[in-house]
């Protein structure tokens, strides 16, 4: 099915780019002085809340301090302690052991949620009755099914939500969707998004030394944690059915510890198709360099995202004969490369490559949304197919696990 034009203008209005693609230089100046010559109003402030002060809330902390017309008020944790460290790194007024307690005396515009998936439908709940918007990590919930829960209760509370998928909002990601949506690529013919895992990282090794981590107790245990990131980037380029999904997984590991550990599977690897356009989706905890890429083949060309090393690359047919066809590509490639080694130093210089520079341009949608009153910036429905998509590969891969959590 071709991508339609409806999607490409949702990817351009995504990218902040729908207006600025097609105006002329001599426009987007005269713009820009005219902007100056105005005082523009000043952003309604956010008071923005914490709940769940594992290590992942680090990042969000550090991303909010920074965010134009955001206040972290508060932070909480049914650990207290974890809370007031957290508080004591960023500056945060407030911390609390209780949620109730800490909706009840902040008057919060948002709380971001980052506890394990299992308490995000009830947290979220409390959120949206005390008047609360909800920004969640990922996984979303438990099933597909409780996503949809959740989800309903956003809605039926007249709040937004969105999830943290924060690498799609990456500068090589948004750029990769200009591309797509000025029709660059062609239509989207198959898809291969590969993500790795470090078991000796420092994530890593925190999931492995504790049997009783909470990733063991997920009916996908590894997967779950991780299948948004490869599932969240090929499901938008799909077309809206349902698609095939064939998964299997293995462990490829050989140490046996005699604990809840030795039953989490390592290596994943998932087919999908959906009309004209099929996917492989991969998680590898093995290979190395540990890698985070996405490469689309088109029917104009093929473009290859490089999330760890913030490169986008395409590929087309060669124009030229025989032996020079040959000689060419590598240069052509030499030459893109390059590019984008000026492109990174551009933004490194402005201070726009930091890790978490999509959780960055994620939040600032998603708090403009709210702001104003529009649709959010992952629209929810694409959420559940996500969900959907990651319920049919636990069910195959871990189908004892999967029927317990229903």
């Amino acid at each position: 099915m071709p991508f339609c034009d409806d999607a490409r203008k949702r990817l351009r209005d995504v990218a902040g780019l729908s207006g600025t693609l097609r105006m002329s230089t001599e426009r987007r100046t005269a713009a820009s002085a005219f902007c100056t010559l105005i005082r523009m109003p000043d952003l309604k402030r956010l008071r923005i809340g914490i709940v769940g002060c594992g290590k992942i809330a680090d990042g969000h902390a550090e991303v909010v301090k920074h965010l134009e017309g955001a206040e972290l008020a508060a932070v909480c944790d049914r650990e207290p302690l974890l809370a007031e460290q957290l508080a004591v790194r960023y500056g945060v007024p407030a911390w609390y052991g209780d949620m109730g307690e800490m909706l009840a005396k902040e008057r919060l515009d948002v709380v971001h949620i980052t506890t394990p998936p299992a308490a995000h439908v009830p947290l979220t709940r409390q959120c949206v009755e005390a008047g609360a918007h909800v920004f969640l990590e990922k996984p979303l919930a438990l099933t597909a099914s409780a996503s949809r829960e959740l989800i309903d209760a956003v809605v039926a509370g007249g709040r937004q939500m969105t999830i943290n998928y924060w690498p799609n909002f990456d500068p090589p990601a948004m750029q990769f969707k200009d591309m797509l949506a000025r029709g660059v690529l062609g239509d989207p013919v198959h898809v291969e998004a590969f993500i790795g895992y470090d078991l000796a990282g420092a994530y890593g090794q925190a999931l492995m030394g504790d049997a009783a981590h909470w990733v063991h107790r997920l009916p996908g245990k590894l997967f779950q944690n991780m299948m948004d990131h490869i599932f969240n980037r090929i499901v938008p380029l799909f077309p809206d059915v349902e698609p095939e999904v064939h998964a299997f997984a293995f462990k490829r590991r050989e140490a046996v510890r005699g604990d809840a550990t030795d039953a989490m599977l390592d290596e994943l690897r998932v087919f999908l198709r959906a009309g004209g356009v099929s996917a492989y989706g991969s998680l590898c905890s093995h290979a190395r360099p540990v890698a985070n890429t996405l490469k689309v083949y088109g029917t104009k060309a093929t473009v290859e995202v490089d999330f760890n090393n913030r490169t986008v690359v395409s590929t087309a047919s060669q124009r030229y004969p025989s032996a020079v066809g040959r000689l060419a590509p590598p240069l052509q490639m030499a030459g893109r490369y390059l590019g984008e080694a000026k492109k990174n130093v551009g933004q490194f210089r402005r201070a726009e490559f930091h890790f978490f520079a999509g959780m960055s341009k994620l939040l600032e949608l998603f708090y403009a949304g709210i702001r104003t009153g529009s649709a959010p910036p992952i629209p929810y429905s694409e959420i559940l197919r996500v969900a959907g998509v990651m319920d049919r590969v636990i069910e195959q891969v871990y189908p004892a696990t999967m029927e317990d959590a229903r």
